[in-house]
């Protein structure tokens, strides 16, 4: 699970009301336009999902007390937290529903963005599991169960009728972009940048000091001398701020480079 919390969003502990346990948890959609960026850029992904709290917070005829939802999820397979764990929603249509169920948001919407990627299911189902494991019953529902709505549109929605499986044989790792022009370096692959499962410190080569002139100029160099052509610990330091930067946390932002940070990075042809 790749979970962003409270924390790294720089939102305060949530205000909204405590509550146990419930029957289970209901799935939703945002039910406007979404735009496809989010496909490729995660940064976009975290915006959406603070813009959607911003509006929730200006919603004064509805009184939020926060973002309405649990958790939201990504199509880079991100869980995002919203209220967070064993708080009432007040997403589902009413105080009977919110009751019911607690909630998770998938970012898709009515146009635009309108098709779950499997890492958004798999982050959905991350959530699932996470709040089944503190306080909600098994239901699996739709927002439209019980409250006259299209939410969560037609693909999540046939998602949860088959009970919302977890997809076969994929991971919760950020879909890989088009390849990036020629005039950038192509991700060499995860294995690399390692000896064994770890670092490769001390190999040479012309892509570490392309790579690390990079980091500098997008702000994450943690250079005192360099960037050269032997990897070391610098580069793995600058690195895994770049990864932050774009999101991820926890394991997912170590070392070594993924191909999605790497193709954002831009790292000139060498």
């Amino acid at each position: 699970m790749k979970l962003v919390t409270r924390a790294a969003l720089g939102w305060p502990a949530s205000a909204a009301p405590s509550q146990s346990s419930t029957k289970g948890v209901k799935v939703h959609y945002e039910g406007t336009a979404v735009s496809t960026k989010l496909l490729t850029d995660h940064n976009a992904c975290l915006a959406e999902w603070k813009a959607i709290r911003k509006s929730h917070l200006a919603n004064t005829a509805e009184g939020y007390s926060d973002v309405a939802y649990n958790y939201a999820a990504c199509p880079h397979g991100f869980l995002l937290e919203g209220r967070g764990l064993r708080k009432r929603t007040g997403a589902n249509g009413n105080q009977a529903l919110n009751q019911a169920h607690y909630a998770i948001l998938g970012l898709v919407g009515s146009s635009g963005l309108t098709e779950p990627t499997d890492a958004m299911l798999s982050a959905i189902r991350d959530g699932i599991e996470l709040l089944r494991k503190n306080g909600a019953g098994n239901e699996i529902k739709g927002h439209r169960d019980g409250y006259a709505t299209a939410c969560p549109g037609t693909a999540l929605y046939a998602w949860v009728l088959k009970g919302a499986p977890r997809p076969g044989g994929t991971t919760t790792t950020p879909p890989v972009p088009k390849p990036p022009a020629a005039k950038y370096e192509p991700f060499p692959g995860a294995s690399f940048f390692l000896n064994g499962s770890r670092p490769a410190l001390g190999k040479k080569s012309a892509i570490f000091t392309a790579m690390g002139k990079r980091l500098v100029a997008v702000g994450c160099g943690r250079y005192k001398v360099g960037p050269g052509p032997e990897l070391g610990q610098a580069d793995v330091d600058s690195y895994e701020a770049w990864q932050r930067k774009q999101g991820y946390t926890g394991a997912a932002a170590k070392w070594p480079p993924g191909r999605t940070t790497w193709d954002a990075l831009k790292v000139p042809n060498v």
